[in-house]
């Protein structure tokens, strides 16, 4: 049986609407003598990690927690704390394709959320990114208290943008996401770029 055409679309913030320069972290970690990737290795270890997407500990405190861990590479907790904060200062670039596509799709009538697992900062990441207003609804992994791929953030979701999960067509950058929300009763596309606007056009059909 043919699946109802989807009349929502959400979408994944990082790695879809939102992209980093890797070369930005690259460049605080020569200057701190830090190996390349370690950064992000230490601030995405799952116990780490998963507290601030869940809303436990805020955002602050996570990378709190990264400059502790880096103290003893960099020689002091003054100049982790300093190489933490000259990383986190980039909050990285909006895709402009993607955002066209978001005002293409709300233009026609079609409610667009972001679904993303992010921190407390998301609000002022969005604002400083002049993205507030560009979508329908917002829902924050740590917000509601659970993240993506469970099927409980998926509900959310649903509930978030008035849609039920078959009108639902989810986008984003990682398999596991995109599993879980066809658990859930999601349409579900992996983006792979820009050359995926022609396919979810197709699929919004509007």
């Amino acid at each position: 049986m043919a699946r109802e055409r989807a009349t929502a679309l959400l979408l994944d913030f990082d790695g879809v609407l939102r992209r980093w320069d890797p070369a930005v972290a690259a460049v605080v970690e020569r200057e701190y003598g830090l190996s390349e990737g370690v950064l992000g290795e230490i601030a995405m270890q799952w116990g780490r990690l998963q507290p601030v997407l869940t809303g436990q500990v805020n955002h602050a405190e996570w990378m709190s927690s990264v400059a502790d861990a880096l103290t003893e590479s960099v020689g002091s907790p003054e100049r982790a704390r300093a190489a933490v904060e000259q990383w986190q200062s980039y909050r990285g670039e909006v895709d402009q394709e993607v955002l066209a596509f978001v005002r293409e799709v709300r233009a026609a009538g079609i409610r667009v959320g972001l679904g993303t697992n992010a921190t407390d900062l998301l609000d002022a990441d969005l604002t400083a990114l002049g993205l507030v207003g560009e979508l329908d609804v917002v829902v924050n992994s740590s917000v509601i208290g659970v993240h993506k791929p469970a099927p409980e953030y998926f509900k959310a979701a649903c509930v978030a943008l008035a849609t039920p999960p078959a009108r639902v067509l989810f986008v984003d950058d990682e398999d596991w996401a995109v599993r879980g929300a066809r658990a859930a009763g999601l349409s579900a596309h992996r983006w792979g770029g820009h050359a995926d606007l022609r396919y979810l056009r197709a699929a919004l059909d509007y």
